[in-house]
């Protein structure tokens, strides 16, 4: 098992699985609703200029998420084979 790490430190390209996340707040409750559970892979496609907000691919659809949201977002990047 790789170390995991906030899912607004994932370099643009890179796909990771979706490990944990603070279970209480109406944005994680969003992000629940959305699909993004334990277990669930997801692809960082691009971020903005300044680096806020960032664009995830999970479940086959882009997902935007702002960087302070991101940062609670526990991910483990998958390896390049």
């Amino acid at each position: 098992m790789s170390d995991t790490v906030p899912l607004s430190k994932l370099s643009v390209g890179s796909s990771a699985v979706l490990r944990e996340y603070p279970k209480s707040g109406t944005a994680f409750l969003r992000l629940r609703e959305m699909g993004m559970l334990p277990g669930t892979r997801l692809t960082l496609v691009r971020t903005a200029p300044m680096g806020d907000p960032i664009e995830i691919k999970v479940r086959g659809y882009n997902l935007t998420l702002r960087k302070s949201e991101a940062d609670h977002v526990i991910v483990e990047p998958e390896s390049a084979a």
